[in-house]
Parts: C-alpha cells; structure tokens; sequence
C-alpha cells in the first residue's frame, strides 16, 4: 500500500507552529527568526516533505535559467566547471544560479518549484527517491556524477573507468610492478571506476593491489599529503609507482614524498588525473590523464537546452581521457 503523502499540515502539526509559518520558512521569507525556520526545515526534511506543486506554477512561464546543483566548490574542478557552464548558458540566451547545499529538500523545492527551466546536477545528496520525482515531473536535469538515460535525463561522465585502465597499463609499460593507489572520495562516481579500472588491468597482470597500499585522499591535497606521511612514517615497503585519483591527490602525495627526501621518479613515480594547471607547475611536473572540465561543463548546457527546447531525448555522453607524460614517471631500471 502507498504511503500517505507528507503535507504543509502534517510539517506544521510536527514541528508545532501554524500552516502559515512553515509556508515562510519554506518559501524563504525572511521574517523568521533563524532557529525556528532552522527547526522547520528539519522537520520537513525528516518528514520527507516536498511542496505539491498541482496547482502551482501551471502558468508559469520558461525563466531562462538553468541551475547547478553542487554540494561544494572546494578545488579547481569547481570553478573551471562552473566558469565553462556559465559561458554555455550565456551562448544559448540563459542565466546560471548555482545552489550550493547538502539539503536535499531546499534543492528539489528549487527545482520542482519551476525556479529554473532545467538543472545540473552533481550532488551526491540527490537520491534515487529524488531522481523518480524528477522522472514523473518531466524535469530536463543532465547528471554530471552518475549515469542516467530517460526522457528527460542526460549524463554527461568522465570515463573514469577507462582512466584507471589508462594508469595501470603505462605504469605496467614503465615496468612497476609495486603500487599503490591514492583514493578518491568515498562512493564518488569517478573515484570509483578509475580504482576499477586501475586494479583489474593490474589482475590481469598478476598484480595485487594491498589493502595497506590503498589510501585515503579524498581528492584533497592535504587530506592525500598526510596520508602519504603517514604511510612514509609506517615504515612500510615504498611502491615503485603511486596512480591518484585526481591531480591535486597527486601533488599533494608529491609534496609528502620529497619533503622525506623520497626522489621522485627515480625511487617512485607519480601519476595523477584531470590535468588541471597546476600540474604542470609542480616541479616534478605532474604526468597525468588529461579530461575536459570545460568540455564537460559546456556538453552539459547543450544536452540540457536540448531537453529544455525538446529537440532531443536523454542519452549518456562519456567523455574520454589521454596519457600526459612529463617529469614525475619514469622508467623502473
């Protein structure tokens, strides 16, 4: 039996404050104080509530926005990302805003709430049960962290897969034979299939990948920094070669190596991934797989205008990566 729909009234009655008041909080006007529409959003958050839109917005009109839904802007990704979307929503005649939030609720009022025409999505607080309201709601929405393919859903991915393949096998050519892997975030989409990829091509080489020899980068320099220092400070036996999932996980490896007076490449070399331009500025400059933040960005504005306008349905757009090689590989004598 379907469960009964959560409405304005059951948020009211639970959080203890009137219909009206929680229509504030969740519109956000702004005569509230901040700890009760704080309380309020939570309570509507736990409840699973979303806003019913029959009756809303049947007559509104297209407001030539496209939002980007993002649950941060820390790193380089970010903003060259944000930046190549912008210039494409500026080329095709719309607006970008950018929702920054971790709040699943706020974003799918946003979106549902016919605030913008279409969205990006990269946001891992975007779940399954949000992506089925989307679907029923014809939302046009291009995913940029997971593959999705529907009438109104597009993905526009990294081929990370085929990254950590890529890896693998020029360290392989090299001649290592002992890695190590400096992770990704943890359930990321890219993370994830460039570890797939990198450890089976190693398999297939008769090479095992230890557990002790996977560490936590978290895509983050210092994060990647101090765990290459931790591991230097185990004592544990040096790889001949570290592949991180992304380049500022490598450079931050890098920076932990030398400063314990780790030559690199010579003692182990060091490859990253994305090539962004920092990587080349590093001394050793950074070998790394080159993908395309800015194609990315720009692909998903068009896939979604496209949606948008209807002149195409969803597909799966799977961009590909290539070796850069410079300074921080080399061969192993």
């Amino acid at each position: 039996m379907a469960s009964k729909k959560v409405t304005i009234k059951d948020v009211a009655k639970e959080a203890g404050v009137s219909i009206s008041t929680v229509s504030n909080a969740l519109n956000g006007v702004d005569v509230l104080h901040p700890d009760t529409k704080q309380h309020i959003l939570k309570v509507a958050e736990k409840l699973h509530y979303m806003p019913n839109l029959n009756g809303r917005n049947l007559k509104a009109q297209a407001t030539n926005v496209i939002g980007l839904f993002i649950s941060c802007i820390k790193g380089p990704y970010y903003g060259v990302l944000a930046d190549s979307i912008f210039w494409a929503c500026k080329k095709h005649g719309y607006e970008l805003n950018i929702f920054i939030s971790d709040r699943s609720n706020n974003m799918m009022a946003n979106i549902l709430g016919k605030r913008v025409d279409g969205a990006i999505v990269l946001n891992e607080w975007i779940k399954e049960e949000h992506i089925k309201m989307l679907v029923d709601n014809d939302i046009p929405t291009v995913f940029i962290d997971r593959e999705m393919k529907g009438k109104f859903l597009s993905s526009v991915v990294f081929d990370s897969y085929h990254e950590g393949e890529l890896a693998a096998k020029f360290l392989l050519e090299l001649g290592h034979k002992s890695v190590a892997y400096m992770r990704g975030a943890e359930n990321n989409y890219d993370n994830t299939g460039r570890e797939r990829g990198f450890t089976n091509v190693l398999k297939q080489a008769g090479i095992t990948l230890e557990e002790d020899y996977i560490l936590a980068g978290a895509f983050e320099r210092e994060t990647s920094y101090n765990s290459m220092k931790d591991f230097l400070e185990s004592g544990k036996k040096l790889p001949e070669a570290i592949f991180a999932a992304n380049d500022e996980s490598a450079i931050g490896t890098l920076e932990a190596l030398l400063e314990e007076g780790v030559r690199v490449p010579e003692q182990v070399s060091v490859i990253g991934c994305d090539d962004i331009e920092t990587a080349r500025l590093v001394k050793p400059a950074l070998t790394t797989i080159r993908t395309s933040f800015e194609k990315q960005g720009t692909l998903a504005v068009e896939q979604l205008v496209g949606l948008i306008k209807g002149q195409n349905e969803g597909n799966i757009n799977i961009l590909q990566g290539r070796i850069i090689p410079r300074e921080s590989t080399c061969p192993r004598e």
